[in-house]
């Protein structure tokens, strides 16, 4: 009997080895299965992510398709930008009349216009005959065309027509802040809440910008006239025809950029950019929305004087 039982027990502990082992074996093919589900993830959000890296760097090639377009679609890589024919701006713009002109400067014409669908935006005007102002209108549609965030100016569209390229947006009925602050009104439309507001949403959009893009993007030309209100008085960052990947490959080729006032010290000895660069020009809106003074003032014919000395 006790022989039987001991038999009886080795047996058991045979069948308990048994399942420990296929138990372990089942555990270790799992553990596998699930590492080189890891890796292959983890390969493919790299490609991913490169692949990102290399649209926002190089821009979509828009020049085999100057005068050619109709009503098609432009694919991003995050997703799609209608292309509207350029009779429908002509026809919304008045012919891009004066009475429609909403602003003016050396980016080129912003236009108020009428959509097919009765909507209202605003069309930038280009001249896109140098290959530089063609880079920059291929690299804003680009950009624009991945951007989501509530404090971005959103893009409607794009056309070209011979040599001019036109960018569609949403329409912003506030203007820009520095015709708010430096205009006619010399800021009296803008009491402390809005200010405090429209820096927090300019800072948003930069944080948006330098933090959630990847690669993060650097602005470049932030200042008042590229900060636009809508109804509401929703500061959106706008113009980012300069705004470039934050790479050390494509900042090594970059030309010194910027408006005179906004630009970083660094930047303009060294010409190294960062995004401390935008940063920079943050603070000096900021003045501009506590002091109400211009980024820059002329004392006299031969002297200027810069808001940050002036606090300084």
């Amino acid at each position: 009997m006790g022989i039987k039982d001991h038999h009886q027990r080795d047996d058991l502990h045979r069948k308990i080895i048994l399942l420990l082992i296929v138990a372990c074996c089942i555990l270790v093919i799992i553990l596998l299965s699930l590492f080189s589900c890891f890796i292959y993830y983890k390969k493919s959000s790299q490609k991913k992510k490169a692949t990102r890296c290399s649209d926002v760097e190089k821009g979509l090639s828009l020049a085999p398709f100057l005068g050619k377009f109709s009503s098609l679609k432009m694919v991003s890589n995050r997703g799609s930008v209608s292309l509207i024919e350029y009779k429908i701006l002509e026809k919304g713009t008045n012919n891009f009349g004066d009475d429609k002109l909403l602003g003016k400067g050396g980016f080129g014409h912003v236009y108020k216009a009428v959509m097919e669908d009765d909507s209202s935006a605003a069309v930038k005007k280009l001249d896109c005959a140098t290959d530089d102002a063609q880079r920059e209108f291929e690299n804003e549609v680009d950009l624009l065309s991945k951007f989501h965030h509530p404090n971005i100016i959103s893009i409607v569209g794009f056309s070209v027509h011979e040599e001019m390229g036109f960018i569609i947006y949403e329409l912003m009925p506030n203007g820009c802040l520095e015709d708010l602050l430096h205009g006619p009104s010399r800021g009296s439309s803008l009491n402390w809440h809005l200010r405090l507001k429209i820096a927090l949403d300019t800072a948003r959009g930069l944080e948006y910008l330098h933090e959630f893009c990847k690669p993060a993007v650097i602005h470049r030309d932030l200042k008042s006239s590229n900060i636009l209100l809508d109804a509401n008085f929703n500061a959106k960052l706008s113009d980012f025809g300069l705004a470039v990947a934050d790479s050390s490959h494509n900042k090594k080729k970059l030309k010194l950029s910027g408006t005179v006032g906004y630009v970083a010290p660094e930047y303009m000895l060294d010409g190294e950019l960062t995004d401390k660069s935008d940063v920079y020009a943050f603070g000096v809106v900021l003045l501009e929305l506590l002091l109400g003074r211009r980024p820059v003032e002329k004392l006299t014919p031969a002297h200027c004087r810069s808001i940050v000395t002036w606090v300084c």
